[in-house]
């Protein structure tokens, strides 16, 4: 679901206010490395080969685009007589000459850098400073919004003017490498994700300490966030380009007001194939269809013939749709697994023989199902024909028990085989319930619709938008969020949260609610595509107590569409903090020394008391067996946790960490091993683990202790002695502070433990209660790339971060939620879940080669403080981040130009240091397939074996006093509505991430 989308801008006929310098390269040579000096250490080595990588992939960058200029922008308005006229010239080449020159000038900066690398080994600030300009940005966005106008003008007058399409003919085959037009104008789409992933690596090679550690951060997040709204605004503009080719084909006058009304949305398109079976399974008829997924109406169109070939060749010909059905959202039903109304045989089989379980309805092609069933037929004759062997009384060659077990093997594997095929065939099958025209008597008709995805990832995609459009039509989420201005434009959001549902928590757990975590549980039985609508798979905790009374526990299922109680738990004592402890992964294990015996305790959950106790409860189920307790001498209250692969960190009232290692019997902790580590006078009231360090608030203070060695170092973060640290929470190279008093929140590096950023959330809130002067931040959470505030106010304020390995910048003013607490937010979880990565192995039934070329974000993800992921996201490929950036479908399966970089050493050969650019080879990569729809957010290619691919499931969870609807500019007073003031839990749920 998404905010109304922004018209493209139109291009002006002429360069007023642009100056255009020519730049002698006599004068400015272009970069050169010196040779390499003896004595270099291997990442300074590395280094230089990504900075040769950076000078060579800039060099024929600006060539092409050069190129551009001079073989076809300058012909074109020289020519005479004139091919094209200078009023369709101009907009095709919008911009061309303004990105030229900017790179033109950082090609000066960097040749000026280059020649004194050895010196200073110093990148990234150059990049800061010649991209985080407003024109940079300014320019490149009238580029990427034009760009679908500009290919479109080039179509027409390819069909209209034979002249111009013989001239785009020549100018390609007289080419070295072949390249189309369209091949070179897409050149500056693809150019801020190469330089992303330059930086990266250049980023991983710069060891800790470094002086140009910081700044390359700093340079990948200005990158990042001017690639991310890049393509947000070439997705809203391919979208309106979509949705208008769309309604010019629509005969129903009321649905092409909708269409073109400037109300509705476009959330998902995509070319799916749809698939009609006749009465014995087979298939009667498929075909491909153009489905559209608007805010509030399905349409399905059929795709008409594509432009000539000899044009599509050279630029993308989109087709034209007429609709074969549309209908309201609402009406529209996903079919999945025992969901079916009848039991039809075209429809539904049945799983039935000697050794299957009975009842159980599996949804898939029919033929399959056919086979299956005769199989089993088979097998339980088979079955039936041993036993009677066995009462031969004579002995026969080929006839004997051993042959007769032979054949029931054979059978059980084949029926495996006809599953798996079943399974996999499931994956790519989207069955939807369509309302159709009223029969004579007027009662409601409705019929299935069958269409294959190209692969599971797009059904489940398919499957979760469909749920949450469904969702985001509910009074509380029309509108759900105020969205803020960035740079005087109004943003639509992509992907925002939505209220699924809110709840009460039981009338046990005394005021305030002190903590809660999500306890992940992986459960095959939910099926394939029952995690692409529900919340994460697990359990909630929720836990608190009032000062001098028992302590309360309530979990709550997840595993079901709205979050249900299903156990209290009662301790003798408030309940102050709670963390989650994974099962030690092998390679903590090794680290640490310790080896499991094979009754090892699993997953654990830490509670810890306000007597000053920590008990540790088995997590395998709601039951909830007390394992271990442990205990500080003083008997201070403890009011926070936190763990690392070999430690459990507790931080106490008095000032105190405690400090408790591994046992080596088990994966349990050994209360002989505690260490006190005094941080001073002030509560320690937050801690959070990085990967080599704990950081420990004391009052106005942060300690960071090494791991390792148990070294610390203390600095101030608030210039207020009263004032205390109260909340952490951090992402990439950085780490956000929350303050016992004040609106402000504060952003520290993690290396440096320098300040970097500084936000006031009251400037940031237009409801802010006119009876307080300022706001109090009272919960922190950064999940899904966004940072979440919980106030005092009870208003819950989501601020955008940057995601790669760069600073979480906030990169923009942020949404206030229109559903509130009406007292604080006493906490925020992140609940977060994967789906198994054997659920998503390809198979050739369904399936269709994936085109999709991508650049992946790389980055470690693990940072994020509170979201703890699921034992299957802790496997292979952990940590690794599934943003996507300027995703592009192409006919080849080639990846962005070139092959992704790789830093070797020495001993590494001049083509393993090849530029991100072209080879001579690959000219006709850009050749786009039948699918118009270029810019999608999708699956990230597969750059090296050991990835798989996952579905992430997400939501956020906010706890506080009652709940309540809020309206801009209306009275503190007049705000509250529902339920009163007794505990509240609002989830909020998120788009997968697939």
């Amino acid at each position: 679901h998404l905010c109304p989308a922004l018209p493209c801008p139109k291009p002006v006929e002429d360069d007023a206010g642009y100056l255009d310098v020519a730049v002698s390269e006599v004068k400015h040579p272009p970069p050169q490395l010196s040779p390499m000096p003896e004595g270099l250490t291997s990442h300074q080595v590395v280094r230089r080969h990504i900075l040769g990588s950076i000078i060579q992939s800039e060099r024929s960058y600006l060539e092409s685009l050069r190129r551009i200029l001079q073989e076809y922008h300058r012909p074109l308005m020289e020519a005479d007589p004139r091919i094209l006229s200078t009023r369709k010239i101009r907009p095709i080449f919008y911009r061309i000459r303004e990105i030229t020159q900017c790179h033109s000038m950082f090609q000066i900066a960097l040749a000026s850098r280059v020649a004194e690398w050895d010196s200073t080994e110093k990148i990234g600030d150059l990049f800061v400073a010649s991209f985080s300009k407003s024109m940079v940005l300014d320019v490149y966005s009238d580029y990427v919004n034009n760009f679908t106008n500009a290919m479109a003008l080039i179509k027409k007058a390819c069909m209209s003017k034979p002249a111009f399409l013989d001239f785009l003919k020549k100018k390609q085959a007289s080419s070295v490498d072949r390249i189309t037009l369209y091949g070179l104008m897409v050149k500056p789409i693809q150019r801020f994700p190469q330089f992303i992933l330059l930086l990266q690596d250049m980023l991983k090679n710069t060891p800790k300490g470094h002086v140009d550690r910081l700044p390359l951060q700093l340079a990948l997040t200005e990158l990042e966030v001017l690639a991310e709204k890049l393509n947000e605004q070439k997705r809203v503009a391919d979208q309106i380009a979509e949705t208008q080719q769309l309604a010019r084909s629509v005969s129903d006058r009321l649905l092409s007001k909708q269409l073109n009304s400037e109300q509705g949305s476009l959330v998902l398109c995509e070319t799916l194939i749809e698939t009609v079976y006749g009465e014995r399974g087979q298939v009667l008829k498929s075909k491909e269809r153009k489905v559209f997924l608007f805010d509030d109406v399905l349409i399905c169109a059929n795709i008409n013939v594509k432009g000539p070939p000899d044009i599509s060749s050279l630029v993308p010909v989109g087709p034209k749709y007429t609709i074969k059905w549309s209908a309201p959202l609402l009406q529209v039903q996903v079919v999945e697994v025992g969901q079916e109304g009848s039991q039809s045989k075209d429809t539904l089989f049945q799983q039935s023989g000697a050794k299957r379980p009975s009842g159980r309805a599996i949804l898939g092609p029919p033929r399959l199902y056919q086979e299956l069933q005769e199989l089993q037929h088979d097998l339980s004759v088979v079955e039936e024909v041993t036993l009677l062997v066995g009462t031969l009384e004579g002995t026969y060659q080929n006839l004997n028990t051993t042959v007769a077990q032979d054949w029931c093997l054979a059978l059980q594997r084949l029926i495996r085989i006809k599953e798996e095929q079943i399974q996999s065939a499931n994956k790519c099958r989207l069955r939807l319930q369509v309302p159709g025209r009223p029969d004579k008597s007027g009662r409601p008709v409705s019929f299935m619709v069958v269409f294959n995805t190209p692969n599971p990832l797009s059904k489940i995609s398919w499957v979760n938008r469909l749920h949450l459009a469904k969702i985001a039509l509910r009074e509380e989420n029309s509108p759900g969020w105020l969205c803020g201005e960035d740079e005087g434009k109004t943003t639509a959001p992509f992907w925002y949260p939505l209220l699924a549902c809110h709840i009460m928590t039981s009338r046990c757990i005394s005021d305030p609610l002190e903590a809660a975590l999500h306890n992940p549980v992986h459960c095959a039985l939910l099926g394939f595509s029952a995690a692409s609508t529900s919340l994460p798979q697990g359990y909630l905790w929720v836990a608190g107590g009032a000062e001098g009374s028992q302590g309360q526990i309530e979990i709550f299922s997840l595993n079901r569409p709205i979050p249900r109680a299903v156990k209290s738990l009662q301790v003798d004592s408030p309940v102050r903090c709670l963390e989650y402890v994974p099962l030690p992964s092998p390679t903590d294990e090794v680290e640490s020394g310790v080896h499991k015996t094979p009754l090892a305790i699993g997953s654990n959950i830490y509670v810890g008391l306000d007597d000053g106790r920590v008990l540790v409860y088995g997590s395998v189920d709601t039951a909830a067996q007390c394992l271990l307790t442990l205990h500080n001498p003083e008997g201070c209250p403890v009011l926070c946790l936190k763990h690392s692969s070999r430690f459990l960190f507790a931080g106490l009232w008095n000032g105190t960490m405690m400090v408790y290692g591994r046992n080596n019997s088990d994966d349990l902790w050994d209360p002989k091993s505690r260490r006190c580590v005094s941080l001073g006078t002030e509560s320690v009231r937050t801690l959070l683990v990085l990967d080599d360090s704990v950081w420990a608030s004391c009052g106005n203070s942060v300690t960071v202790m090494e791991i390792s060695s148990f070294n610390t170092q203390k600095f101030e973060v608030h210039p207020d002695p009263l004032v205390s640290v109260a909340h952490m929470a951090c992402a990439g190279g950085g780490v956000w502070m929350a303050f016992s008093e004040g609106s402000s929140i504060r952003l520290f590096h993690t290396e440096t433990l320098e300040l970097l950023q500084e936000i006031n959330i009251s400037t940031r809130s237009t409801l802010q209660n006119t009876g307080q002067k300022s706001m109090r931040v009272t919960s922190l959470l950064i999940c899904q790339g966004l940072l979440w505030v919980g106030t005092a106010q009870g208003l819950i304020i989501t601020l955008p971060v940057s995601k790669l390995e760069g600073i979480p910048k906030i990169t923009g003013k942020g949404m206030i939620s229109l559903n509130a607490h009406c007292g604080p937010v006493d906490f925020l979880a992140a609940t977060t879940s994967s789906l198994s990565p054997e659920l998503l192995k390809r198979d050739s039934v369904g399936e269709s080669p994936d085109s999709a070329c991508v650049v992946e974000d790389r980055s470690d993800n693990s940072s994020q403080e509170s979201l703890q992921p699921s034992s299957s996201y802790q496997g292979e490929g952990r940590g690794k981040g599934r943003g996507v950036l300027l995703q592009y479908k192409l006919r080849s399966t080639s990846g962005l130009p070139g092959r992704p970089l790789t830093a070797l050493g020495d001993e590494a050969s001049d083509s393993s240091l090849e530029s991100l650019e072209h080879s001579v080879e690959d000219g006709s990569i850009y050749e786009l397939s039948d699918d118009p729809e270029m810019w999608v957010r999708g699956r990230t290619c597969e750059r090296d074996g050991g990835r798989r691919d996952r579905v992430i499931s997400a939501a956020v969870i906010s706890g506080g006093k009652g709940f309540r609807r809020l309206k801009e500019g209306a009275a503190a007073g007049t705000r509250t509505s529902g339920e009163g003031l007794e505990n509240i839990l609002m989830v909020w749920q998120l788009p997968l991430t697939v």
